[in-house]
């Protein structure tokens, strides 16, 4: 059989559940998963293999109205993510009602000339009553090639998504061998997955004007890993909130994000983690190299 290989973008707007759809369709995860949007920073490649097809998914940041540095440098990387691509993937949460976010990536996405696939991601919780007028409106003003209700969280109709793809992957040799399911590397995914519990422990405490950076990264001679990492925050009021009583906090970050390290990197981790304030660590280019993003003016 003749190998296929192509590019999927995967975007929409904030919270739809696109690394968790691209997790499920790569069948492990490789996009750090939270409630809180605009969580995806970075374009991050999952790597899905189906039978003979070999499918590149580019998860990209939210697309939304930006107003800073960062938030420029975020939505360029979801367009850029889409540009040559063989398919784009528009993915709408069903259970929400089509705000203005959702019209910012409707707008951008109609005007694109790859072929169209709509996912109404989320109808476990979605208004069942609602779904199909949803499908049939946005049908109209897209005209995608295929539209798939499903729920990237419990797996419902992932399958059918998965073949579908792959099926459309153009002829051509695997980018990458078989065992690699992502493009990022063992030091970005370590800070992502710091960067993963600092939201999931935090929750609204924390405001979204966090960053981790890794600063250190040492493999010893007795097989484990020492990693060193920053957690940049723009106010020390916002310190205390990480640190936690008696440092508590931080070192329940500190052990879920070593465990989490610790899986993904097959190794054993001692992981070291240090809160520093800087309001302007949103300015620092050499951060956004660090985490994947172009400086945009």
């Amino acid at each position: 059989m003749t190998q296929r290989c192509g590019l999927v973008a995967v975007l929409g707007a904030p919270n739809a559940g696109k690394s968790t759809l691209v997790n499920a369709l790569v069948g492990q995860k490789v996009a750090i998963v939270s409630p809180k949007a605009q969580t995806t920073r970075a374009r991050l490649m999952g790597i899905a293999i189906v039978g003979e097809a070999q499918i590149l998914l580019v998860d990209t940041p939210g697309i939304f109205a930006p107003r800073r540095r960062l938030d420029r440098a975020m939505v360029q990387a979801a367009w850029e993510g889409a540009e040559s691509a063989d398919r784009v993937l528009l993915v709408i949460d069903a259970a929400a009602k089509v705000g203005a976010r959702v019209e910012d990536a409707l707008q951008g996405v109609e005007q694109r000339p790859e072929p169209k696939i709509l996912v109404l991601n989320k109808v476990d919780i979605a208004k069942k009553e609602d779904l199909l007028l949803q499908a049939t409106r946005l049908s109209e003003r897209l005209q995608p090639e295929a539209v798939f209700m499903l729920s990237a969280t419990t797996g419902d109709g992932v399958p059918d998504l998965r073949a579908h793809l792959a099926a459309a992957m153009p002829a051509g040799p695997w980018h990458y061998p078989e065992d690699q399911l992502s493009d990022a590397t063992d030091r970005m995914v370590a800070a992502e997955l710091t960067r993963e519990q600092l939201y999931l422990q935090l929750h609204a405490e924390l405001p979204y004007a966090s960053a981790v950076e890794t600063e250190k990264w040492e493999d010893r001679k007795d097989g484990s890993t020492v990693i060193h990492q920053q957690i940049l925050i723009e106010r020390d009021s916002q310190k205390a909130i990480v640190l936690g009583k008696g440092g508590s906090k931080l070192k329940a970050i500190g052990a879920a994000a070593r465990e989490a390290i610790t899986e993904h990197i097959g190794r054993k981790v001692h992981l070291f983690l240090h809160v520093k304030v800087n309001p302007r660590w949103d300015e620092d280019r050499s951060l956004y190299r660090e985490i994947g993003l172009d400086w945009t003016d």
